[in-house]
């Protein structure tokens, strides 16, 4: 299994942050370099807890397939996402997110196991860690530059965030 651990520096209030790494038209925006379009399950806006996205890009020349399930969302603080089907034996990835004196820390924990047994080890070694981490780093720069300008306006509305408790993005409990 492969693990790639990332850390993104963006001066930008955490909220903004997490929700853009969640929208699913920021991803589409931020991975133009491969075509990358939500096809099914949720295709725009914020995804949620429970909820599931099916990607279609294009990798190495192919058409691909993606569907992941987000399996825990602690807003503004960590979200986490499953490979449910698609080009991996397994895949999970891990999004935190810290801010300090008005810069938010994006880390990622992406671990992947490519299919085909000691054939996919070979890969993961010799090109496929290379590429999805190379792929990660600038989908988290487009992210950032949209954070740190107004082009997070595009993806996310700030005043229906604003003052929204950190507690997974759930509604608050009736008592």
């Amino acid at each position: 299994m492969a693990l790639i651990e990332l850390s993104t520096q963006i001066a930008a209030p955490v909220e903004r942050v997490f929700d853009l790494a969640r929208s699913i038209d920021a991803h589409m925006a931020s991975t133009s370099q491969s075509g990358e379009r939500a096809i099914a399950g949720r295709t725009s806006g914020l995804i949620e807890e429970g909820e599931t996205v099916t990607w279609e890009a294009k990798h190495f020349g192919v058409k691909q397939r993606l569907k992941v399930k987000m399996t825990n969302v602690e807003r503004p603080l960590v979200f986490e996402d499953e490979m449910v089907s698609g080009a991996f034996a397994s895949m999970s990835h891990q999004h935190r997110f810290e801010e300090k004196n008005g810069v938010t820390e994006m880390t990622d924990r992406f671990e992947f196991q490519a299919p085909l047994g000691f054939l996919g080890r070979m890969a993961e070694t010799l090109f496929l860690t290379n590429y999805m981490k190379s792929f990660l780093i600038k989908r988290n720069g487009e992210l950032k530059e949209m954070a740190e300008s107004d082009l997070w306006r595009n993806y996310i509305n700030e005043e229906a965030h604003q003052g929204a408790p950190h507690n997974g993005g759930k509604p608050p409990r009736e008592s």
